[in-house]
């Protein structure tokens, strides 16, 4: 699907040279719609190899004919298969050129916005739709910090080996997302650094260039956190595991003494007092039930227990 339109909100014919379209807007092209836009358009083979590349990552380019950068950015901040958009821009001399697969989830937004006052230039939609991709990361960032408050009140409860897993899987997944926002700051950086832009145009770029700073910024606070929640969960295990352990003791230090005096009256003597005496079975039982009550208050007084 390719479509067209121009400054004045109008869609047009994206083939006709002189229609004043300024942005074009081409997902999933076939065959013969490549062939026509590369009739329209001086793409260069490279750039055009880059964006039609499924999972290329975020770069910047200047050719003799346009300026081509493609920006993989977020699509769901919670997203467990496929969570990453790319939008590739061909900019060219009065004329934004964009491809993508699918669209993006921020690219309809932006194509209503054309025509308005803040958006007549291509330029401007070029800074509209980076800015965009550039609040996807803050989306899944804010996401990402809800789901760590819920994380710890988790790590309390009774799940603990559950969270420790999914404690590796965020940070699994945030590494992904740290590399995503690095690379996307990367191409806008070149972008702002070598196109020959107004001083109005600079000012949006760095915009752009400081909300993907910022972003990358955030992340690796979240990384951070992420760390100390793994720390926590870990030493939550290992406190978890010492009072088992000393429970453990404990209870086996009760029973010592109470097996010795059992092995003291099983020995297979013949002058053994309480042997033949009346009350000496119940004299025994209540030797073992005293020495395991004061046993058992002692710990619990120094707090072994």
């Amino acid at each position: 699907m390719i479509r067209a339109k121009s400054m004045n909100g109008e869609e047009g014919d994206w083939q006709d040279p002189h229609s004043g379209c300024v942005w074009v807007d081409a997902q999933q092209p076939g065959e013969e719609e490549l062939r026509a836009l590369k009739a329209r358009f001086a793409m260069h083979p490279l750039a055009l190899e880059d964006a039609l590349e499924q999972g290329h990552w975020s770069r910047y380019e200047q050719y003799p004919a346009h300026e081509f950068i493609t920006f993989r950015t977020l699509t769901k901040p919670n997203g467990h298969d496929d969570f990453t958009e790319r939008l590739s821009l061909f900019l060219f001399p009065g004329v934004l050129l964009t491809m993508s697969e699918h669209g993006t989830s921020y690219l309809d937004e932006v194509w209503e916005l054309v025509g308005r006052e803040s958006v007549n230039t291509g330029l401007e939609v070029a800074y509209e739709l980076l800015d965009e991709g550039a609040q996807t990361f803050f989306r899944y960032i804010a996401a990402f910090e809800n789901g760590l408050d819920e994380a710890e009140e988790q790590i309390f409860a009774a799940r603990r080996q559950q969270n420790a897993q999914e404690v590796f899987e965020r940070k699994h997944r945030l590494a992904q997302v740290r590399s995503l926002a690095a690379e996307a700051l990367s191409a806008v950086s070149l972008l702002n650094r070598h196109m020959q832009l107004e001083s109005a145009d600079q000012i949006r770029f760095r915009d752009v260039l400081d909300s993907l700073s910022r972003a990358t910024l955030r992340l690796d606070g979240l990384r951070d956190s992420l760390r100390g929640l793994l720390d926590l969960q870990l030493s939550l295990q290992n406190q978890r595991m010492n009072e088992v352990m000393k429970t453990l003791t404990a209870v086996s230090t009760v029973f010592l003494p109470l097996t010795f005096l059992a092995g003291v009256w099983g020995m297979n003597f013949q002058f053994i007092p309480e042997l033949h005496w009346r009350y000496g079975y119940a004299f025994a039982w209540a030797s073992f039930i005293l020495t395991a009550i004061l046993l058992a208050v002692y710990f619990k007084r120094r707090q072994w227990w």
